[in-house]
């Protein structure tokens, strides 16, 4: 499967011609949906979800139940669920954003496990019961600081784990953070640039 990493929390997955797309938001790239088959959306915050992009798409969008996403047909979809989309086998886990602060209202999240190997909290870190081979780890917000981002890798424990959710650190920033992770997990951390594929 080949994965590509868009700005900020999209990841574009492709497989035998299909693809799948996990959360396009407003940042990342038009270009990580041409061609798209499905796509996946954690939450409703709008560095997830495109909803002017996605309306014109035409192709199904799968989204929590819960969400409060106007002006956009979605397929609902709830914690533990499984099902193929593009040609691709998902199963929804978690199911809240994280703590943001001071009693702001969170809302529905879901992670997708996709083929049973690659995992996209969204903005939750929400460890799931079973082995995972890619971990999509969100690297900054402000719901979390990078402790928790280790932590998170090392009780997901992948063999491998690439940044998303980085739309708002500077160079200096990423920098860091990347060092961070690549020195305390041991889960052949690596950082893909928006537009790197591997």
């Amino acid at each position: 499967m080949r994965i590509t990493k868009y700005t900020h929390a999209c990841v574009r997955l492709e497989r035998d011609g299909r693809v799948l797309v996990i959360d396009p938001g407003t940042w990342s790239e038009p270009a990580a949906l041409t061609g798209a088959d499905a796509v996946l959306v954690t939450h409703e915050h709008a560095d997830h979800i495109d909803v002017l992009r996605l309306a014109g798409l035409g192709v199904p969008v799968y989204a929590p139940g819960e969400a409060n996403i106007p002006g956009l047909e979605v397929i609902g979809v709830s914690s533990s669920a499984e099902f193929t989309v593009g040609g691709f086998r998902v199963r929804a886990v978690g199911g809240r954003h994280a703590f943001v602060h001071a009693g702001q209202p969170d809302c529905a999240n879901l992670g997708y496990i996709v083929d049973e190997a690659i995992y996209h909290p969204g903005d939750s870190l929400h460890v799931p019961q079973q082995p995972i081979e890619t971990l999509l780890v969100p690297a900054q917000g402000s719901w979390m600081k990078t402790a928790e981002a280790i932590d998170f890798v090392n009780a997901v424990k992948p063999q491998r784990a690439f940044a998303i959710h980085d739309g708002q650190i500077n160079e200096r920033g990423l920098s860091s953070v990347n060092r961070w992770l690549a020195e305390e997990t041991d889960s052949g951390y690596r950082y893909l640039r928006p537009g790197e594929s591997l």
